[in-house]
């Protein structure tokens, strides 16, 4: 299968390797990000790419950061990530890189969920809570909660789990006035996202942010914005409570992955071709109906 999985750019020194995204320097103040077609799946790398994703994902990012840029600012410069290379590193970069703000960021994850599934479904099934936010009786699976609710998690480093902590884990990490502000403006965020995708018949069940601070102390929007990678994205006319619901996400690898038996711990089972092409082409629907 096609696919940058490692970015090796000669022109700048390379500072960081994410689970998709490599980072690079530019200076002080500003950095070149690359979205690779790396994918990750219950926190593990896996070794074969999604042909065309870290386009996909950077052009679908690239859209939320300017339809959201009135609710909170974001990390692009506005400069043009190909003015930032050399000629023979232009194959790396275009359609798939971006430069981003250099910024301090909030140590934790931002998830903002709207419809009960996954993880918080599980849960609810056995003790009526989403990290242990008690919700009310008698929710179906993929049900809609009467508000969309904040359920932060730590940010693990590459090959760790994330594990959610209560928002008073999050004060203890942060303080009162930052865990506040990142959780109103998360909440922002989905709700006016979620609006709009609804105009382009995609349900935003659930999604996370990622923010950092400038050098005024500013909260800012980075890393990536209500893409396939960091949402749940469902089609509404297929929804329906009661069943998990198809999706244009990277849900579609990790119910093949629960098929496996894997036990969720490195290397991942070899991804079949057929199901790498299959989620490419959700996530371009994801955008082509997004973008139209």
């Amino acid at each position: 299968m096609s696919g940058l999985t490692q970015s090796n750019l000669q022109s700048l020194k390379k500072i960081y390797a994410g689970k998709v995204r490599d980072l690079y320097e530019i200076d002080d103040k500003r950095m070149l990000m690359i979205a690779t077609d790396r994918l990750s799946a219950f926190d593990v790398i896996l070794a074969e790419p999604i042909p065309d994703k870290g386009k996909i994902l950077t052009a679908i990012s690239n859209f939320w950061f300017d339809k959201l840029k009135d609710v909170v600012p974001n990390h692009l410069t506005g400069d043009k990530a190909e003015d930032m290379v050399s000629a023979a590193d232009l194959p790396q970069v275009e359609g798939r890189g971006v430069v981003a703000k250099r910024l301090t960021p909030v140590p934790v994850e931002a998830i903002v969920r709207g419809y009960l599934a996954g993880s918080g479904w599980k849960e609810y099934k056995q003790s009526g809570t989403v990290c242990g936010i008690q919700l009310p009786a008698g929710l179906q699976e993929a049900s809609r909660l009467p508000e969309p609710i904040f359920t932060p998690s730590t940010k693990a480093a590459v090959g760790d789990h994330d594990e959610n902590i209560s928002f008073a884990q999050m004060v203890e990490k942060v303080g009162q006035e930052l865990a506040d502000k990142v959780r109103d403006t998360a909440i922002m965020l989905y709700q006016t996202a979620a609006a709009f995708a609804a105009t382009r018949g995609i349900i935003i069940a659930d999604t996370k942010f990622e923010f950092g601070l400038d050098s005024d102390g500013t909260l800012v929007l980075m890393d990536e914005a209500l893409t396939p990678d960091s949402s749940r994205f469902w089609p509404a006319d297929s929804y329906a409570a009661g069943s998990n619901p198809p999706s244009f996400d990277k849900q579609f690898v990790r119910d093949w992955l629960e098929t496996t038996g894997w036990d969720k711990n490195p290397p991942a089972p070899e991804l079949p071709q057929e199901v790498a092409v299959r989620t490419s082409e959700k996530y371009r629907e994801a955008l082509e109906r997004l973008t139209r």
